[in-house]
């Protein structure tokens, strides 16, 4: 019914973590169970909850493939996961991504 926004997110425990955050699937149990959720503070209704995010790690890749059929998820966890873990990291806002600083010396923008 409007403009949205995916993004993949990045952690050990990202599905869990991230669901914990939305809260409930269903609105009204996110109201009264976990009212500071994101569903439970904006859900409407269980079809237009503000939010979604994957059950588990296969259906993440599903669909990260669907959102960003560019995106090699394999490659990404070669190259770019080890470099994430031991570098500073900042989010350019203009491309929408989080990038890693070139070197320990590197300020940040």
């Amino acid at each position: 019914s409007g403009p949205m926004w995916a993004y993949i997110l990045a952690h050990e425990n990202a599905v869990p973590l991230w669901r914990s955050l939305m809260g409930p699937t269903k609105v009204f149990r996110a109201r009264n169970s976990v009212p500071d959720s994101i569903r439970g503070a904006y859900g409407l209704t269980d079809t237009r909850n503000t939010t979604h995010g994957s059950d588990s790690p296969a259906s993440a890749s599903r669909e990260i493939a669907f959102f960003f059929p560019e995106f090699n998820e394999e490659l990404w966890y070669q190259q770019e996961e080890p470099r994430l873990r031991r570098g500073r990291v900042y989010y350019n806002a203009e491309e929408r991504v989080h990038c890693v600083c070139g070197g320990e010396e590197a300020e940040l923008p």
